[in-house]
């Protein structure tokens, strides 16, 4: 029997993202700041983001023929210019799909081939992998255009885009559907490329109304000057947790966001300080970065009243240092991309109490925990957690077998995790069902690793393992692999290094060898073929001394 969401439930209005956001009552200014970028002064008020919106989807109608369900991929580091054209491609009815500004050319090309895009949006200073990307996909030079502060001569500025179209004929936004897909995001799998998770403008406006409904902390009207809350949006507007909970829930609810492009331990406090940030979203590497690092001692963080983390499970030990440092009560939550963002909460007063929890469902859910043969498993027995609720996604892109064996005919989402609830309905993640590594939040699939390793002709076989790092709070890849007869002779060390480097410029930085590369007589495998990772982890962990956490490799 499923467990529903002990919240009542909530009304899902049946409109697209744009309606939602632009064309309802609110209870704060259009002349609200709400995006102000760290590191350039600049800032869109409410107004501003719509407005720019709206010229930005009615130049893609009017210059570029954009049709309903044209794609558009985004290349870039967060940006203060990235709210307005990702909102404005829904107002011409396209699908945004951003892509990690850190990938690899082929695997820029991957995504965008595979999500369809027409056009692409990046920053000058990726315009070298986007433009060769961009070609073997297939997208002209004068489909690509630039965000941020820097022009390049090659392709055009969206600001010149906008300026190109004011003189064209107008216009009407085009009205989706709340069952039409809004975002393609790409979350890795155990089967090694990267599936697009088609979400839709419905799954996005529940998900947000129903975490209001929990969240509790933030605001547009608290604090002594009746500005409301201010966050920092330094998680990527590639990853659903920065582009969902950080980029469009500032916007509903008109709060201030802090605009950073990636993460350093010291811009992230200035920018605490100087803005007088109340709120953090939060991985685990930010939390341990925050308890343990001396350079926090530099600076004023005492207008934080409350800190979210998610992405990946943060240890009792670093909530506890965190608070015992700096006051900072740390709320854990659980979803996942296939969730359209969030599904599990801890309410605000449940943070030291339940340390460990992801809290409860929310309002509109259920779930149920269920053994490997697919019997439901009583309360406080560890199974895998299944989910429902309006925020299940569409489905994968291009890829009907891959969604069929994650929903079952009733609408459950497998989510691959195990956990248990307790008698009070608080859900526990207790171990990942998904080979995936999480590393700082971003996922990392080893079989795509292992095949390329394997592609190296001085090896013969490979297994990537995750391993979890104390110093930088997060998994690592470690791949185990045999050399190839060849190789034989070759030291170690040497066949290490050479594989290193060349291995690090077939992918992003998220999904390097961090954990270093072991030599090993063979990779142990089922009488199927499917290697045993079990038995190399438990080697591993015989391998690995304990180390302690004493500092942050962020």
């Amino acid at each position: 029997m499923a467990t529903e969401s002990p919240f009542p439930p909530v009304v899902i209005p049946e409109v697209d993202i744009w309606e939602f956001l632009f064309e309802q009552e609110r209870d704060f200014p259009d002349e609200r700041v709400i995006f102000t970028q760290s590191n350039a002064p600049r800032q869109y008020r409410f107004i501003d983001v719509k407005n720019t919106g709206a010229a930005f989807g009615h130049a893609l109608r009017s210059l570029w023929n954009w049709q309903k369900g044209d794609v558009l991929g985004f290349y870039s580091p967060n940006c203060v210019d990235t709210p307005a054209l990702h909102f404005g491609t829904f107002w011409a009815g396209g699908i945004a799909s951003p892509a990690n500004p850190t990938y690899s050319v082929g695997e820029l090309a991957f995504q965008l081939k595979n999500s369809g895009a027409k056009a692409l949006v990046t920053q000058a200073f990726c315009l070298e992998n986007a433009l060769e990307a961009a070609r073997i996909a297939g997208i002209p030079k004068n489909r690509i255009l630039l965000v941020g502060n820097e022009k390049n001569s090659e392709v055009l500025h969206f600001i010149d885009f906008l300026s190109d179209a004011r003189f064209t004929d107008p216009t009407d936004r085009v009205v989706n559907s709340p069952e039409d897909a809004a975002c393609i995001l790409y979350s890795s799998g155990t089967t090694g490329l990267p599936k697009g998770v088609q979400t839709t403008h419905q799954n996005t406006v529940f998900n947000l109304l129903a975490y209001q409904e929990v969240q509790g902390n933030l605001s547009s009207k608290l604090g002594s000057d009746g500005r409301g809350d201010t966050i920092i949006c330094v998680l990527p507007f590639f990853h659903a947790f920065g582009l969902i909970l950080g980029m469009t829930h500032s916007l509903m609810i008109g709060i201030k966001a802090v605009v950073m492009p990636s993460f350093d331990l010291e811009a992230y406090c200035r920018a605490i300080q100087e803005h007088r940030v109340t709120f953090l979203y939060m991985v685990p590497p930010i939390v341990l970065g925050l308890s343990k690092s001396p350079i926090v001692d530099k600076y004023d963080l005492s207008s934080v009243k409350m800190g979210l983390a998610g992405a990946a499970p943060v240890a009792h030990e670093l909530v506890d240092a965190l608070w015992n440092r700096l006051k900072i009560p740390v709320k854990q939550g659980y979803g996942m991309t296939e969730l359209t963002v969030i599904t599990f909460l801890q309410r605000p007063g449940d943070w030291r109490s339940k340390i460990g929890s992801i809290g409860n469902l929310l309002p509109n859910m259920s779930a149920k925990i269920m053994s490997e043969s697919g019997s439901p498993i009583p309360i406080g027995e560890t199974g895998e957690i299944w989910v429902k609720g309006p925020h299940v996604c569409a489905g994968y892109l291009n890829n009907p077998t891959a969604t069929e064996n994650m929903m079952t005919p009733d609408g459950f989402l497998k989510t691959g995790d195990i956990g248990y609830q307790n008698k009070d309905g608080d859900f526990y993640i207790t171990d990942r069902l998904k080979e995936l590594i999480k590393y700082k939040a971003l996922q990392v699939a080893p079989a795509e690793l292992e095949g390329i390793l394997v592609s190296h002709e001085k090896l013969a076989d490979a297994c990537v393992l995750g391993v979890y790092d104390p110093d930088r709070a997060t998994e690592i890849p470690r791949a185990y692999v045999v050399k190839a007869i060849s190789a034989r002779e070759t030291e170690d060390s040497v066949l290490e290094k050479e594989i290193q480097e060349w291995f690090n410029k077939k992918v992003a930085n998220h999904k390097q060898l961090r954990g270093g590369i072991r030599f090993t007589d063979v990779i142990p495998k089922s009488a199927s073929g499917k290697i045993l990772r079990r038995i190399l982890r438990d080697k591993m962990r015989a391998e690995e001394p304990k180390k302690k956490v004493t500092k942050s490799k962020l």
